[in-house]
């Protein structure tokens, strides 16, 4: 950071500057190409499943849970599964798993970058995983896809590691916006998962490319809710037990699965055999499953649309959750490409279509919509993401309170059971711990006059350098570092062994003094009113562990601040944290 930018710095409840419109502009030719590559996929989804399952070369789609499925049929997600593992080790190793992780990982950890492999072997290993069977949904490998060509773009321009992330979760907004035409949903997904930060230079190129996405699937003919949906329930004590029923069931089963998925992935490490081979195991899992009950195969939006209609219940509903937890379980934890979001989505209608005759009456599907909801919003922790694009895939505003209150319950049981979600797991496996909260930087609300030691001991300008190093080296001497102060009582500098060191190396005679020794010498200076944020650039740019405080009317010296000063920051945050008081009445005792 430079000394323009550091006396530039304004105080402002936003640090967004005419750059983002820059980064706007970009965002607009990112969202288009991500919503072809959307449509690209969906396309290569219908393709695959018509070769594998109906010999024919058809981009109608087809739905295998109508069909009656032979022996033969187990075979076929063995192939795509041995086709993905030769493309996973020949290819990109990045194409593995459900897309989510991997762009985190690359935005945290890989400053943004994602290569072109990513952008063409994802949407085809996805479209053959699905295609041939796989209970896997398109939103993971889009985003995966939607990122790369984000990042892709970013690379080929100067931008800076905060904008090329911001066009990588643009460009991943979009392809979701494309597949389910979730724009609302999509924006949230990028602020609960992918942007970690909640500002105005990464919201608004988002959205714009949501937007974007949204008006191009429209104008080619693909406006509409997904799945529509009117039912609701009248707001009552029971029905509102019945959503936090719906809420802790959907949390706990989140638990279960995820458990599921890592100890299979386990499983599977443990195997004396290559990862390339691991997906046709999986694969062979759900060719066995697909015997025991086709709905599991494939994205399986029918299923959706089913229990929504009210037309799967009981027996029926909890068949279809068993056979597609188990061979989703399987699959992904076998390391083959897919993603997670339909697949809960159908796990989470099972469970709610199942326990609808235990729950207070409602329309049909209502039960089935927040299950739905709540184990996306629990597996994912992302409430809002849930909440929303349950809304927009039903077009089903009156039922956005009780889904809001389900996908809350569900986030609040999985945060209490569990260290990690689903997505993050596979990050923390590989070494790398994730934090998703997000707070106000301290060091933006914190002046300096707030941590300075404001009892300074300074040494005059008068004194020689013989002096200075006798006076540094004296057993009694407390602190490495001392401003230097004249006659007026005016700051000149800091003496330090260091600069001691530096002037005798550079000839310096021990009797100058500190006052000709540091003429001309530039000084950087803190204030009291200042900000710690402002302090920090400061301490960064001169490379310097501690600052003089003066007074910004006559310069006079106030306080001496350094970094351990910083640290009671630290410590001040976990005190609000921990340490409890009441404040009213009789004060209670304070402790964690």
């Amino acid at each position: 950071m430079t000394n323009k930018h550091i006396r530039n710095r304004q105080l402002s409840d936003f640090s967004t500057d005419k750059r983002v419109l820059f980064v706007i502009g970009i965002a607009v030719p990112v969202a288009i190409a991500a919503m072809f590559a959307g449509m690209l996929l969906l396309q290569l989804i219908r393709l695959c499943t018509n070769l594998a399952y109906f010999g024919r070369f058809s981009f109608e789609e087809s739905q295998l849970g109508s069909v009656s499925l032979g022996l033969w049929s187990v075979g076929i997600p063995v192939v795509g599964s041995l086709l993905i593992g030769l493309i996973a080790r020949y290819g990109s190793e990045k194409i593995r798993g459900h897309g989510i992780p991997e762009a985190i990982e690359a935005i945290l950890l890989g400053r943004s970058r994602l290569d072109a492999k990513v952008a063409v072997l994802k949407p085809l290993s996805s479209a053959i995983a699905i295609g041939t069977g796989g209970p896997f949904g398109a939103e993971g490998p889009i985003i995966m896809t939607g990122g790369a060509i984000g990042s892709l773009i970013a690379q080929a321009l100067p931008v800076s590691d905060n904008e090329r992330k911001t066009l990588l979760v643009a460009g991943a907004a979009a392809g979701m916006t494309t597949v389910f035409g979730t724009p609302i949903a999509a924006i949230m997904l990028a602020v609960e998962l992918l942007l970690f930060e909640w500002s105005p230079r990464s919201f608004i190129p988002v959205v714009v490319a949501a937007t974007v996405a949204e008006l191009g699937r429209s104008l080619m003919g693909m406006g509409g809710p997904l799945f529509p949906f009117d039912g609701t329930m009248m707001t009552s004590l029971p029905g509102f037990a019945g959503w936090i029923a719906i809420g802790i069931a959907a949390g706990l089963l989140s638990g279960v699965l995820t458990q599921l998925v890592y100890a299979c992935e386990d499983g599977f490490q443990r195997l004396p055999i290559h990862w390339m081979w691991w997906p046709m195991i999986g694969g062979l899992v759900v060719g066995i499953g697909g015997l025991v009950d086709p709905r599991a195969l494939g994205v399986g939006y029918e299923n959706i649309s089913a229990m929504l209609d009210g037309q799967m219940l009981g027996v029926a509903a909890i068949m279809l959750l068993l056979v597609k937890a188990i061979i989703w379980s399987v699959a992904l934890g076998s390391g083959t490409s897919g993603g997670v979001l339909a697949p809960l989505l159908i796990m989470g209608g099972a469970l709610g279509a199942a326990l609808a005759g235990w729950l207070p009456d409602a329309s049909p599907g209502f039960w089935a919509l927040l299950a739905m909801a709540a184990m996306m919003g629990g597996t994912m922790r992302a409430p809002l993401t849930a909440t929303f694009f349950a809304v927009e895939l039903t077009g089903n505003v009156h039922a956005l309170l009780p889904l809001i209150v389900a996908c809350v319950t569900a986030h609040a049981m999985t945060v209490l059971l569990m260290k990690r979600s689903i997505l993050t797991e596979k990050i923390a496996r590989r070494g790398h711990h994730i934090v998703r909260e997000y707070r106000v930087d301290p060091f933006e609300l914190t002046h300096v006059r707030d941590v300075m030691t404001a009892q300074v001991v300074s040494v005059p300008a008068a004194m020689t350098l013989r002096a200075a190093v006798r006076f540094l080296t004296a057993p009694d001497t407390r602190h490495p570092s001392f401003p230097v102060v004249d006659e007026q009582g005016q700051v000149l500098g800091i003496v330090d062994p260091p600069s001691v060191l530096a002037w005798r190396r550079a000839g310096e005679h021990r009797d100058q003094t500190l006052e000709q020794l540091l003429r001309g010498k530039k000084i950087t200076l803190a204030y009291p009113d200042e900000y710690l944020a402002g302090l920090v650039d400061k301490l960064v740019h001169a490379n310097v562990a501690h600052l003089p405080v003066v007074s910004r009317t006559d310069g006079s010296l106030v306080g001496y601040i350094g970094w351990k000063d910083l640290m009671r920051v630290r410590q001040r945050l976990n005190s609000e944290t921990h340490d409890r008081t009441a404040l009213m009445g009789r004060k209670g005792r304070s402790g964690r």
